[in-house]
């Protein structure tokens, strides 16, 4: 079975797929854009996003997967790309991972496309049973419940983590992505294990947060985050964007990683540290605490910051020492069940 995945080299989508491949589904290339550099790095609108790409090359594949990178498509040109697929008699499935997309500090431009998206798919597939009921409430569409995929190689997973002294929180900022508010769970976290014996503050924000040049600038952000580090409430960490085994060598290093989102859906990052056994503290925005045993937080757009709640969380971390941590074989059998759930997907739909 051949699918037109957007996209295709993602690692969720890539750990979909049997690993030895006896799920005997192809998923095509993601094709480069025209105009784009071989050494391009980076995000680049999916060229399969175009009806003139499906009309091209409809011929080339049987299913039609979208997952995400539709950002900048508005609901007129998904529809045109819907249009397209029902010409060529091309079926739709479309994993709903946001149901408020974290890039977007407005969230009606991805309620509008997903106006166009969910009721027109032919099977709609979700990562937990929050997610499906929402879409049941809003759309009146059913959704299979599928897990999130390991995120870390097994041989990674399998690694077992070094014995450390003392209590580490870290808080990734990143380059300061619109469903974050750092500084108030920063302040939190900083006043908080200040009184904990052995316990310290990380934060991680990229450069560009600094750059005058960059769209993430943010003085301000970054002025009170120097004011907290010289009042030794914290251990500032400024770098670019770190790679997988940077990422992976950060968190295993870290006692306790806390998600300062205000909004959103489900976590990759949540997924990378039950592969590393690094406890997470998550939001109780969105649905992160049915996808992975974690602490929780109340932490909302609207209701902004709980503090009781995450000084709760950070205790309760620091006294129980949480294990939390997928096994190689759990996630190889999670990996064999989604490939045949999505190949029986497919199969059902090609009739």
């Amino acid at each position: 079975m051949r699918v037109a995945s957007v996209p295709a080299g993602h690692v969720y989508v890539r750990h979909c797929a049997d690993v030895e491949g006896r799920d005997e589904v192809v998923r095509l290339a993601d094709p480069r854009p025209n105009g784009a550099p071989s050494t391009a790095q980076g995000w680049w609108p999916p060229v399969m996003l175009d009806p003139a790409w499906v009309s091209a090359h409809h011929d080339e594949f049987d299913v039609f997967h979208l997952h995400f990178g539709f950002d900048a498509q508005g609901p007129v040109a998904l529809g045109d790309l819907v249009a397209a697929l029902r010409r060529h008699g091309k079926p739709l499935v479309y994993t709903v991972h946001d149901l408020r997309n974290p890039h977007h500090p407005d969230p009606a431009p991805h309620r509008a496309a997903l106006d166009v998206l969910v009721p027109a798919a032919d099977r709609l597939v979700t990562l937990t049973p929050g997610a499906a009921a929402e879409i049941k409430k809003r759309w009146n569409r059913e959704a299979s419940v599928l897990p999130h995929p390991h995120v870390v190689e097994p041989q990674r997973i399998a690694r077992p983590r070094s014995p450390r002294q003392g209590f580490r929180v870290g808080v990734h900022a990143k380059s300061l992505r619109p469903n974050m508010a750092v500084l108030p769970v920063v302040r939190v976290l900083g006043e908080t294990l200040a009184e904990l014996p052995g316990a310290e503050l990380v934060v991680n924000i990229h450069h560009e947060v600094g750059d005058p040049s960059a769209h993430a600038y943010a003085p301000q952000v970054l002025t009170e985050l120097e004011a907290l580090a010289g009042r030794g409430l914290l251990t500032l960490r400024m770098h670019d964007y770190f790679d997988d085994e940077q990422l992976w060598d950060y968190l295993t290093d870290l006692d306790l990683s806390v998600l300062p989102y205000t909004f959103g859906t489900h976590s990759g990052w949540l997924e990378a540290c039950h592969d590393l056994g690094t406890p997470v503290a998550a939001p109780d925005c969105g649905f992160y605490a049915q996808q992975r045993p974690c602490l929780t937080y109340g932490h909302t757009q609207d209701g902004g910051l709980d503090k009781e709640s995450l000084q709760r969380a950070v205790l309760t971390a620091y006294r129980t020492r949480p294990a939390w941590r997928a096994t190689v074989s759990q996630r190889a059998a999670e990996r064999t069940l989604l490939a045949a759930a999505h190949r029986a997907c497919y199969t059902e739909l090609l009739g």
